[in-house]
């Protein structure tokens, strides 16, 4: 079982690093350019993947994004198969999240609390 779980997590680092990339190349204007994926979730079976995406500009931009993703689906598949060459990619399935917009934000309360050293 060890070996299958590696393989899960090499499959996952993988996907979520060729998303970054086919990201890039989407056409679509609802897909931000800061879009950045936060965590990627493949099925035991790698019949199915969630992939957590976070905006800087906002959640609201992240889910106007994750519709832009939808419609490309098709094409995002195809590129991630024959970048891989898996012998089933899995379903997609886009998942909009605030964590980058929450953690910009902390970041900016902290900027105000803890003085800078000089």
């Amino acid at each position: 079982m060890a070996g299958n779980s590696h393989k899960l997590g090499r499959n996952t680092e993988d996907i979520k690093r060729e998303l970054s990339d086919i990201f890039r190349s989407v056409k679509d204007p609802r897909v931000s350019g800061l879009l950045s994926i936060v965590k990627v979730d493949l099925s035991g079976d790698m019949s199915y993947c969630k992939v957590y995406v976070s905006c800087l500009e906002g959640l609201e931009k992240a889910k106007e994004s994750v519709k832009g993703l939808k419609s490309a689906q098709g094409f995002i598949r195809r590129e991630l198969g024959s970048r891989l060459r898996l012998r089933k990619v899995p379903e997609l399935q886009f998942i909009p999240d605030d964590s980058i917009e929450a953690g910009a934000r902390i970041s900016k309360i902290l900027d105000g609390v803890v003085p800078s050293e000089k």
